[in-house]
């Protein structure tokens, strides 16, 4: 019997795989659509904010309201949101079918752990419908810590009740994958649909 009680899935790179029509970076088309400029979105926005917006220690809006004030005065907080998100919603369909097969009479639960802050982690789970294939959504936001920092992982231990080879874990990028195996995770990174299946037949799943 297998000892697996959590499937855990990261978001980025896992479920959502980018641009809603072709996948990669969501904001390929930003400049073309509202006329502002991605690198120089990055450069005065991204970098110096996101880690304090990512971690939750102060709302998006606070930072990028003064920010698009600067730099596209005619793109509103809401308007870029909105398209934002829109934009970065491709879903894996194929893994979506997977997890929902899986759950037909599944023994374990079936969770999220991902760096989101918190208006873009409640578009994932109830605008795209996430809280109908999963059981809880776990981000950075929220719990005060981003991966591949520990305190995150031990956090999802304690909201699920489990840890160490019961938490069987998939993201796409390799140091977060690192970190939750120096918790005794069963964890993989991710390469697409195939990894999971492959975990499966490992596991006895």
């Amino acid at each position: 019997m297998s000892e697996i009680r959590a499937l855990i899935f990261d978001v980025d790179g896992v479920l959502v795989t980018g641009h809603k029509k072709n996948g990669g970076l969501w904001q390929v088309d930003m400049e073309a659509d509202l006329g502002l400029n991605p690198d120089l979105l990055h450069e005065v926005f991204f970098a110096p904010h996101w880690t304090d917006i990512v971690l939750g220690r102060v709302a998006i809006e606070e930072r990028l309201a003064p920010v698009l004030r600067e730099i596209a005065p005619h793109v509103s907080v809401e308007a870029l949101l909105a398209y934002w998100f829109e934009a970065d919603s491709r879903l894996d369909t194929a893994l979506l079918s997977m997890v929902e097969h899986l759950r037909q009479g599944a023994n374990f639960g079936f969770h999220l752990a991902t760096n989101q802050e918190h208006r873009r982690a409640d578009y994932l789970w109830h605008t795209m419908g996430l809280e109908h294939h999963f059981d809880a959504i776990h981000y950075s936001a929220d719990i005060g810590h981003q991966k591949p920092s520990a305190d995150f992982y031990v956090a999802v231990e304690n909201r699920t009740g489990f840890e160490g080879p019961a938490l069987l874990f998939f993201d796409d990028q390799e140091k977060n994958i690192v970190a939750a195996r120096d918790r005794g995770w069963n964890a993989h990174v991710w390469k697409g649909p195939e990894t999971f299946e492959h975990v499966l037949l490992e596991n006895g799943l």
